[in-house]
């Protein structure tokens, strides 16, 4: 049996005690059936604990509030210098949606006239209790109040998910949301005046928390800006399970048929072949999906004369196209993960898993509560089902029906790398597809959503391609090259991110500019000009 679908978090206050009254036919204090008075104006207070002492947040308390001065920060339980950040507030709370909800969060506010009267919600990686502290830093640099939290957890493993389905819902569907509510309600508290609009921005697990935003809460932002999103959890946890046993004899977790350097000649020769599909030798495949079995076959590398550098055994060889398939169910052939784009070859290794798959405790304490589990027993078939029934209505983000979120006029952005080993960008692709049959049309899907396909970036960041999505450090950064700033402007001046230029830089100098067309457009080169420069490229 499943668990129960996630709650959400409880109203608040004012709200629900207009509600009440009004269920209640509530009056004006002289027993008629008047409008009650309404509640005082905020008054804005000092960055002192002291000046919150009044303060009562529904669901949530205030642990801490400090003047943070301009310059270099570094959070205490960190190891990354933030520079530049302008002098904020911090303060330090609990958000506790359940009895047994503990999600430690932090809002932080830039002083005076420095905030620009707006609010980012920052997101998490895997499922790691850590804070995207750099991401706060780029977000106050532009003038935002930020908010980030913990997602509900205070430690790296994940036994603080066995027997605590509210603590996995935490994680997976409502953390966000109750760090949003109750943090808007500390800055307006602190401010005397509510932010005028709400951003959230993620990548990776983050964009799997933008998801849950917009499926789930689509009251609580205006943009969602949700990079690599993992939504598809439960699926993507199969596929590393389904990577692991593909590369290796049954049975056998030691022995590894791909080696990293295997792995490595497939993409250069992939790239060998592929590059200059798009008509510019930039050592990048622009789109995966041309790169055809005409143009590069694995089955080309098979070795013919045992094992070399230069090619694959036979086992290497399956272990590829076992890869490249996805996991299917063997009964059905129902595919249950899509596949990989080819030229993400060389970043599969880390995922491969050392000694057992990744994520293996999803599998060993959230579904099957056995620390004995054996991966080489889970049958594709019928223990897929089982985990469907009892993890993934707590975690998956897959529903296709945006429409309250579109209705509130939120707007979506989504950026995916091509190259990007750890989430498929096929599974992006699957998730706008569906999105666009339940909108009927694209003009009515265009509206709201954008996906930014990214030709050699990685995973969230990296690769050879232009994959520099933000102008970290630019207190103004143009719109047209940076994600935030386009998001705002598209909420702002309804001016969607068609214009966006994404960036290759090194040694601080920009070495090359492309557009990032929203799919399914792509970028061509027009034949004439640098191929350098995004000046020289149409979407089409």
């Amino acid at each position: 049996m499943g668990y129960p679908p996630p709650t959400r978090t409880a109203l608040p206050l004012a709200l629900a005690l207009a509600t009440s009254l009004a269920a209640c036919g509530g009056g004006d204090g002289d027993g008629g059936g008047g409008t009650p008075p309404a509640p005082p104006e905020p008054v804005a207070r000092s960055c002192q604990l002291e000046s919150f002492a009044d303060v009562q947040i529904p669901a949530a308390r205030i642990t801490a509030v400090s003047s943070v001065p301009a310059g270099t920060y570094r959070p205490a339980d960190s190891r990354q210098d933030l520079n530049d950040v302008p002098a904020f507030c911090r303060i330090d709370a609990v958000a506790m949606p359940t009895a047994g909800s503990r999600i430690d969060f932090q809002l932080w506010v830039p002083e005076g006239a420095s905030w620009n009267g707006k609010l980012v919600t920052t997101g998490n990686g895997g499922y790691s209790p850590a804070l995207s502290y750099g991401d706060m830093a780029y977000a106050m640099r532009q003038g935002y109040a930020v908010l980030g939290g913990d997602t509900g957890h205070q430690t790296e493993d994940m036994l603080w998910g066995v027997s605590n389905p509210e603590k996995i819902i935490d994680w997976g569907s409502r953390s966000i949301n109750a760090i949003t509510v109750a943090g808007k309600q500390l800055l307006t508290q602190l401010r005397g005046t509510a932010a005028n609009r709400a951003y959230y921005l993620g990548c990776s697990t983050g964009g799997h928390q933008g998801f849950a935003e917009a499926q789930r809460y689509p009251e609580d932002f205006d943009g969602i800006i949700a990079g690599a999103p993992g939504n598809n959890r439960t699926a993507l946890n199969i596929e590393f399970m389904w990577r692991f046993r593909s590369n290796r004899p049954a049975n056998d977790n030691l022995t590894q048929f791909l080696t990293s350097a295997k792995l490595r000649l497939i993409t250069d020769r992939a790239v060998a072949a592929c590059d200059t599909l798009d008509g510019v030798a930039d050592g990048v495949i622009d789109d995966p999906r041309a790169c055809s079995a005409d143009k590069f076959d694995v089955a080309s590398l098979l070795c013919t004369a045992g094992d070399a550098a230069d090619c694959l055994t036979p086992d290497q060889l399956g272990s590829a196209r076992n890869i490249y398939q996805g996991p299917r169910n063997p009964r059905t052939k129902a595919q249950l993960y899509p596949g990989w784009p080819v030229g993400s070859e060389s970043g599969w290794s880390g995922y491969m898993g050392s000694t057992e798959p990744v994520r293996a405790d999803f599998w060993r304490y959230w579904v099957f509560d056995n620390p004995q589990w054996d991966w080489w027993k889970f049958d594709f078939d019928r223990d897929v089902s089982y985990a469907y029934a009892k993890i993934a209505p707590l975690v998956d983000q897959t529903s296709a029906d945006l429409s309250a979120f579109k209705a509130r006029g939120g707007k979506l952005m989504v950026y995916h790398g091509w190259s990007d080993p750890v989430v498929s960008a096929y599974d992006s692709i699957g998730y706008y597809d569906r999105v666009l049959a339940a909108q009927g049309s694209r003009a009515s899907l265009d509206e709201f959503y954008r996906l930014l396909l990214v030709p050699g970036m990685g995973h969230c960041s990296g690769g050879p391609g232009a994959t520099t999505l933000r102008a970290d450090g630019d207190a103004a950064p143009d719109p047209g090259r940076d994600i935030l700033a386009a998001m705002d402007r598209w909420v702002e001046q309804g001016k969607p991110p068609d214009d966006f230029v994404a960036s290759r830089t090194a040694g601080g100098s920009v070495q090359r500019t492309r557009p990032l067309c929203a799919y399914p457009k792509q970028a061509a080169y027009r034949g004439t000009g640098a191929p350098d420069d995004a000046a020289n490229y149409i979407c089409r």
